[in-house]
């Protein structure tokens, strides 16, 4: 009987269960702990647990960024038994990661040592390294100890840790995160301090403020190892929606060393292994994957990362480089997944999320430590209190003291008498008899009455939520001033993306092409105008033999097609020119568009819009070639360029295209000859062909050795026609003073060419309106008005434009936009700008003798 009551008992204490609930309910509660207290980071400070843990532990141990640096072993033992009962190897993973210069965009620990390398060496043993605190990372725990953050118990219940840090700095945006939790991971971009404190700064003015606007601030991410972010939308639709696919490429360029082409990679992509990547791509070429790679060296050193692939001589080094992108680690992409913990729970955040609870963090981190603040003052302020009213009684609490026989019996019977409180009276039993001096007693009223004012100006913070905010944003600016720096991360547009232009201000801008093929564009605005004769002002500066040959203005949102001597056409948009300034070198155009080494750029044609198919169809692009053809063909035949370009006209033997024009299909075409003459037909004698078409006779060479030098389409009566000389002389015609004949015959003469003149190298077709850009070889620039040139006849020789020094002669000439503004500099002190010694008299007639039409 008693056997049985036994067996009954211990099948009572049996609870019989679903397993598959079970396995549901413990599956749950397992992967909530991995999600809020391992993998994701809380919002409000960007950390994980383990991070915070890291940074407190420092603290606990006083590693700050003033003091020596500590055994790493030390900080891993007390992390791990005070706050972080896991293995020592998680611990200290998360501090060496935390003090790469090339993991976090702004490293949190200055480690001494060996802390691992980019190539993915690993680092040396704890016992070996030591490391402190970074300066930003005291930024992290300011005002920790003024009650500003909740705490809890840590795992065995004998010590407090925060569950949050007070995060002066926007940390979750300015270092990012990764991490993978179970159902879900993270990985945050890093940014730019400074451009996330400036979009922070402007969403405490502006609650309302879009993600569009806060773009304008945070450009994209900024990553610690630099790079080039290439295409915007992906950018876009992280900043928007919390997830997008930002893709990544090493900084490259193409240079010439000893005659060889080579590609010198000075950047990689985040997260990218600098070995296994080198490694992989010389297997590739090993197995002709990749074609016109000679050599890898890798000469990186302390100083930087240098990756150097030398080309073979029979390849494009363009083409190579594209290839590398395409099949290595030079272009790697970064998925944007903004999971972070919000309360608590797991949240997808935009750009604007991320702002905000960062700005309501910290609003209340102002709160919490402006209350503690008030209430040490109070504490202090009754303190003093009792205090002055001991100071004002002095003989009479010394008499009470005296007259006590115990401690005890003094405190109470402060308390009694004067009507302090105990805390009051302790403080006067333990006051020393040196404040009993008359400078002690009046520093006691000054500490008082400061006290008081700062008592007022707390309590007016508590009461005041634009205060607060003001000062939020003040210890924002104050950290941008200390830690904030430039971007390292530099931004390319792809061609894909379309959307640019709502972010690209669509200004004015000046494109310059030289020689060799390096382009850049610089505001208009940097160029200033001059009187004609002048000098010139330096307009841009390249290697000896090198020279700036065309130059166009334009505006960002433009598009533009770059016509090769080859024929071929590549198109661009304006805003994907590399800027630079104005003395600036520029950038190889073969590392922008996929041109061939061997061609040069010869024409160029600024579109307004490529998708408006009535503009397609009612414009023309007429070419010419140095031989004298000529061929007209619908814009829309170039509206869908490709990558590696298009077939714009069929270019015979030892011809070059020369010039290309956009037109309406009603114009005047004019062509120019080296040797000075001119010929002028209508636009409609030329019919429309297709792309691969030859094109037909132009005009008629006077002599072997000449050539067309240029080509203007006129369709306004109001024009003059600009011719320039070699040598630095130019002048303006009427258009009616040459004569309308047909196609392909041999012109009549539109400049006197003698020695003094040299022969013609431009044509252009100018206003009043318009100013002038004269280039010449050593890249001197002279801008001039072209109202200061009068017009006169055709066979004239005309007047001095620029004084050219030694052999110089004039390179290019472009016509833009006139400005208002006075000349900031006139080289010349006459009023018409004539060369010393020359009138105008003599330019029109002494110089240049009229001669009839031939």
């Amino acid at each position: 009987m008693a056997e049985d009551l036994e067996n009954q008992a211990q099948h009572d204490r049996i609870i019989p269960i679903n397993i598959e609930e079970q396995m549901k309910s413990a599956y749950i509660d397992y992967s909530m702990s991995v999600i809020v207290s391992r993998a994701l980071p809380d919002v409000r400070d960007g950390l994980k647990p383990v991070h915070r843990r890291v940074l407190f532990g420092m603290l606990d141990l006083g590693v700050t960024s003033t003091k020596p640096h500590k055994k790493s072993a030390r900080i891993v033992g007390e992390v791990l038994g005070k706050y972080h009962p896991h293995g020592d190897s998680s611990v200290y993973d998360t501090m060496v990661r935390m003090a790469q210069d090339w993991s976090l965009r702004y490293p949190m620990v200055d480690g001494q040592g060996n802390f691992g390398h980019i190539d993915g060496d690993s680092p040396a043993a704890m016992r070996y390294t030591e490391a402190r605190f970074a300066k930003i990372a005291e930024e992290m725990l300011a005002d920790i100890n003024k009650d500003t953050v909740d705490y809890q118990l840590n795992f065995d219940d004998s010590l407090r840790e925060p569950t949050v840090l007070p995060a002066k700095i926007p940390n979750l945006l300015v270092n990012g995160a990764s991490g993978i939790a179970v159902g879900m991971a993270t990985n945050m971009a890093p940014h730019n301090l400074t451009e996330t404190i400036d979009a922070t700064v402007n969403y405490i003015d502006n609650t309302e403020i879009s993600i569009a606007e806060l773009m304008k601030f945070i450009k994209a991410p900024d990553f610690p190892t630099g790079g080039i972010i290439y295409g915007y939308a992906g950018v876009q639709q992280a900043f928007e929606t919390g997830r997008g696919r930002v893709v990544m490429r090493a900084k490259a360029e193409i240079e010439t060393i000893r005659d060889r082409e080579v590609i010198i990679v000075t950047e990689i992509p985040y997260q990218v292994n600098k070995a296994q990547m080198i490694e992989r791509t010389a297997e590739l070429v090993g197995e002709k994957k990749i074609e016109g790679i000679s050599n890898i060296k890798d000469e990186s050193n302390k100083d930087g990362i240098r990756i150097v692939y030398e080309i073979k001589r029979d390849a494009n080094a363009s083409i190579v480089l594209n290839n590398l992108y395409k099949q290595t680690a030079l272009q790697t992409s970064f998925s944007v997944n903004n999971i972070a913990l919000v309360k608590g729970r797991p949240q997808l955040l935009n750009l604007k999320d991320l702002i905000k609870y960062f700005v309501e963090h910290r609003h209340e981190v102002v709160i919490r430590r402006t209350r503690f603040e008030l209430a040490e003052a109070e504490k202090r302020a009754h303190i003093l209190e009792g205090l002055l009213i001991a100071l004002d009684h002095l003989d009479e609490v010394i008499r009470l003291i005296r007259n006590s026989a115990t401690p005890e019996d003094a405190r109470q019977g402060l308390m009694d008498q004067f009507g302090l409180s105990d805390i009051q009276a302790r403080a006067i039993l333990d006051m020393t008899l040196r404040r009993l001096t008359g400078l002690e007693r009046d520093k006691i009223k000054e500490e008082y009455a400061e006290l008081m004012k700062t008592i007022d100006y707390l309590k007016s913070v508590l009461a005041d939520e634009g205060l607060r905010m003001q000062i939020i944003k003040d210890e924002l600016l104050e950290i941008r001033e200390k830690y904030g720096d430039e971007r390292r991360t530099q931004i390319v547009h792809s061609g894909e993306d379309m959307s640019m232009e709502d972010f690209i201000e669509d200004e004015e801008v000046v494109i310059t092409i030289s020689h060799e093929g390096y382009i850049k564009r610089t505001p208009a605005t940097e160029y200033r105008t001059q009187g004609r004769g002048g000098k010139g002002s330096k307009g841009g500066t390249s290697k000896n033999e090198d020279f700036i040959e065309h130059l166009l203005v334009a505006t960002n949102h433009n598009y533009m097609l770059f016509f090769t001597e080859a024929g071929r056409c590549f198109w661009l948009r304006v805003y994907e020119i590399p800027e630079g300034n104005r003395t600036g070198r520029g950038r190889a155009i073969q590392n922008i568009i996929n041109i061939p080494k061997e061609e040069k750029i010869k024409a160029y044609i600024k579109v307004k819009n490529l998708k408006d198919q009535e503009y397609l169809e009612n414009n023309y692009i007429i070419m010419c070639t140095r031989q004298g053809t000529i061929k007209k063909t619908s814009l829309e035949a170039y509206s869908r360029p490709r990558v590696n370009g298009i077939n714009a006209i069929n270019i015979n033997e030892g011809d070059q295209l020369l010039e290309a024009c956009l037109t309406d299909g009603a114009s005047e075409i004019v062509m120019a000859l080296r040797s000075g003459r001119a010929i002028r037909f209508n636009e409609a004698t030329v019919r429309p062909m297709g792309r691969t078409a030859t094109g037909v006779r132009g005009v008629t060479l006077a002599h072997e050795k000449d050539e067309v030098i240029g080509m203007i389409a006129v369709n306004n009566p109001d024009v003059t026609v600009l011719v320039v000389s070699e040598k630095g002389y130019g002048k303006r015609t009427d258009i009616d003073d040459y004569r309308v004949t047909n196609r392909g015959g041999k012109g009549v003469k539109t400049i006197n060419v003698t020695d003094k003149t040299g022969e013609l190298v431009a044509i252009k077709d100018v206003t009043d309106a318009e100013d002038l850009m004269i280039i010449n070889r050593s890249g001197i620039v002279i801008r001039i008005a072209v109202s200061e040139l009068r017009v006169m006849g055709r066979a004239t020789q005309g007047v001095r434009l620029i004084t050219l020094k030694g052999d110089d002669e004039i390179a290019s000439v472009a016509k833009i936009e006139h400005e208002d503004d006075a000349a900031e500099e006139n080289a010349t002190e006459n009023p018409a700008g004539m060369p010393e010694g020359q009138s105008e008299g003599d330019a029109q007639n002494g110089d240049a003798p009229a001669e009839t039409e031939e």
